[in-house]
């Protein structure tokens, strides 16, 4: 593989990532919500978006359902495959940064590590990585898919919060309570975070 990228040479466009924001009259980022299933994450990834939208701001929403119908649809849910799944996000949410795009992401993305790999490929300032902390029975009680009821009986096998692992992040831009906070003050709360950062 070494070999073969050898004769792979980056092309430079003369359109970069700086002109796009000024034609867009805003910043681009990856906004990176993590957390357990049924915590509101796609809830507010959802909502985020029309919101952004309606100020003018240029968005794509990459959900994690819909991702493993299409560019992923080969990975399982193996410890392997779920690095290999957030790495190909990443490197799709990145394309949409350089495109001037805020990307809003809604993924478990349960490991640390691959948080914040996805983070180092951006400039800073670029990843806002959102928690969604939400307990684990409160979860349980939403479980809008079944989900957790079938992980539960055994038909999910490596279902995160259950019989595989969630790293919770360490130091997040922003940690959103939706056990406590309304999907209106979630939003708000990031979009005065977008603000205050001069993002939109």
């Amino acid at each position: 593989m070494a070999n073969q990228l050898l004769n792979v040479v980056w092309h430079l466009p003369s359109i970069n990532k700086n002109h796009r924001s000024k034609l867009k009259k805003h910043n681009s980022c990856i906004i990176w919500i993590t957390g357990l299933s049924a915590s509101g994450k796609s809830t507010i990834a959802n909502k985020l978006e029309c919101q952004l939208h309606e100020m003018g701001i240029h968005t794509y929403l990459l959900d994690g359902d819909n991702i493993r119908h299409g560019l992923n649809k080969d990975l399982s849910f193996s410890p392997e495959d779920r690095r290999e799944n957030i790495r190909r996000i990443a490197e799709v949410a990145k394309l949409f940064v350089d495109a001037g795009i805020v990307v809003i992401t809604a993924f478990i993305s349960p490991y640390r590590e691959d948080r914040q790999i996805a983070r180092q490929i951006v400039e800073r300032g670029e990843f806002v990585e959102i928690y969604t902390k939400c307990p684990l029975d409160v979860c349980e009680k939403r479980d809008p898919k079944g989900l957790y009821k079938r992980a539960r009986a055994g038909k999910i096998p490596e279902f995160t919060g259950i019989t595989a692992p969630y790293e919770k992040p360490d130091n997040p831009e922003i940690i959103i309570n939706t056990n406590k906070n309304t999907i209106e003050e979630s939003v708000d709360q990031i979009t005065k975070y977008l603000l205050k950062q001069q993002i939109i």
